[in-house]
């Protein structure tokens, strides 16, 4: 597969934007740990092969654990997650595939039993941000590092 463009030489304005608005959310109060999920999550929703790549790569050098990362597809069962982790898990969902249907009341109810509403706002935006990188890389194809291996 051969990367379609360089969206980031196309428009340099609005990748800055988009840049900025990524450094906000990151610096925004939320745990480092939950944002690599979310971003993590959102990817693997999305079949984003390059922002999978970063941010496994970020999450692990940050101390997040492998298998955190391998069980994350199946996150409901499994143990590994806190209540607040899930709750943010089921929001990335829910918010990731708002085309699918409806971001229910249940579902709020639930996040708003692990996050104040400015961190509500907070988490909702760094979805945003992070399916904004997953659509352009995808768009695009956004080519990420490959490893060497033997046979």
């Amino acid at each position: 597969m051969q990367e379609r463009l360089n969206y980031a030489k196309a428009a340099p304005d609005l990748f800055r934007a988009v840049l900025n608005f990524n450094q906000k959310v990151n610096e925004s109060g939320l745990e480092a740990s939950l944002l690599h999920l979310v971003k993590y999550r959102a990817s693997q929703i999305n079949g984003c092969a390059f922002c999978l790549d970063m941010h496994s790569k970020e999450a692990l050098a940050d101390g997040e654990t492998a298998q955190r990362l391998y069980v994350m597809a199946a996150w409901r069962e499994s143990p590994v997650f806190s209540s607040r982790e899930r709750a943010a898990l089921a929001w990335t969902e829910a918010v990731t595939r708002v085309a699918e249907g409806d971001v229910d009341d249940a579902l709020y109810a639930e996040v708003r039993e692990q996050f104040s509403e400015e961190e509500i706002a907070k988490l909702t935006m760094a979805i945003g941000v992070i399916n904004v990188w997953n659509r352009l890389s995808v768009a695009f194809r956004a080519q990420h590092e490959t490893e060497d291996r033997a046979a």
